[in-house]
């Protein structure tokens, strides 16, 4: 049924398909969960994942950036979900940037963009969540971002994340720190041991006040190329992340470089700039989470995302040290039925190496 929908689907602009598909799940979510759950649900004891003191059913989840304002908070676990990721959320509301920008790589099986981090901000996107406490059976992580306003630098920066780590942590399972989306007019902002050294001694300060139990996160790009170099930069974000006993990490980001995709050059010399997502990206967010696994010895629980769309490539993930996954690019590629068929086929991965759950085969690349 998807092929035929996507095809549909494929010929509307972007922003547009995605319109249709939140008009489809607040109708989902609107009239009940038994026709959904019987579509989408599967649920096996080997994906249970216990993690900061939360239970999640699955390890898939929903990665940030396709429900920036939280507005399917309740469809979610309906389609076979085991959490989900809502934002970039900013302290104030953004249209973002102009229109056309969000891109399919069809040949590819990738999207660019440059949203610009549209949101409905922080106060309004509390509210809608409201009340929901961080022990809700459905684990759900916030993702916060600097007010895309390139005014605002230094300790004003700081302190937009701070204030949206306020009016957001209540509400959350987890929180997670967007330090490196590329999409905004001031680039990177905080993927520099100061600054992000900066942020995180205030974040934590608050955390003290606002919601002590909660999960920090902190979100990274991935490696410039499919070369997959990691620099001195790289391990001293890490050392900071460390140093203030970061909760998880989360790898990785979109990116920005482009080469060794099929497209046609001219293709993306239209589309400009952007982050891109999807397949593309899959071998150096891997890589990325193996780093970052290897580097800490395991000790920091890492989220992997980047060009999931099989369970293959979920499990790839796994095995390099991701104790949970995230889909976003695969699941507009492959239709809502992927989340389901993720969580059969990884069981069957799962036994087939001997393993009577996830959380036995992550990092099992750097351990067998």
């Amino acid at each position: 049924m998807y092929p035929a929908l996507r095809r549909l689907l494929f010929s509307l602009p972007p922003e547009v398909a995605h319109y249709l598909s939140f008009a489809a799940g607040h109708t989902a979510q609107s009239v009940g969960s038994g026709v959904v759950d019987r579509i989408f649900r599967y649920d096996h004891e080997a994906l249970r994942v216990s993690l900061w003191g939360q239970k999640f059913s699955s390890p898939v989840g929903l990665a940030a950036g396709f429900d920036k304002n939280a507005a399917l908070i309740d469809f979610w676990p309906r389609l076979g979900f085991g959490f989900a990721e809502v934002g970039s959320v900013t302290l104030r509301p953004s249209r973002g940037n102009p229109r056309p920008r969000a891109f399919r790589i069809v040949d590819d099986g990738a999207l660019v963009n440059r949203m610009g981090l549209n949101n409905n901000g922080a106060e309004r996107v509390a509210a809608r969540i409201g009340n929901r406490g961080m022990y809700h059976p459905f684990p759900l992580g916030i993702n916060i971002a600097k007010t895309h306003d390139e005014s605002i630098v230094g300790t004003d920066a700081i302190e937009d994340y701070v204030e949206s780590f306020r009016l957001l942590a209540p509400a959350a399972n987890y929180v997670a720190l967007n330090v490196s989306c590329p999409n905004t007019a001031e680039g990177k902002t905080f993927e520099e041991p100061e600054p992000l050294d900066q942020l995180l001694g205030r974040v934590f300060e608050v955390r003290e006040e606002v919601n002590p139990r909660v999960p920090v996160l902190v979100k990274l790009s991935p490696p410039l190329s499919d070369r997959v170099v990691f620099d001195s930069l790289l391990e001293e974000l890490l050392a900071v992340c460390v140093s203030h006993g970061i909760h998880g990490l989360i790898a990785t980001n979109t990116a920005s470089d482009r080469s060794g995709l099929s497209a046609d050059p001219d293709q993306l010399e239209r589309i400009g700039p952007g982050g891109l997502s999807g397949r593309p990206i899959h071998r150096r967010s891997t890589r990325m989470v193996q780093y970052l696994y290897e580097k800490t010895d395991g000790a920091i629980p890492i989220i992997g995302v980047g060009g999931i769309d099989s369970a293959e490539s979920a499990y790839a993930k796994i095995r390099a040290g991701a104790s949970l996954v995230q889909l976003y690019t695969g699941l507009i590629y492959q239709g809502p039925g992927l989340v389901k068929i993720i969580k059969e086929q990884l069981v069957a991965l799962l036994q087939e190496d001997g393993y009577n759950s996830v959380s036995q085969a992550v990092g099992a690349d750097l351990t067998s």
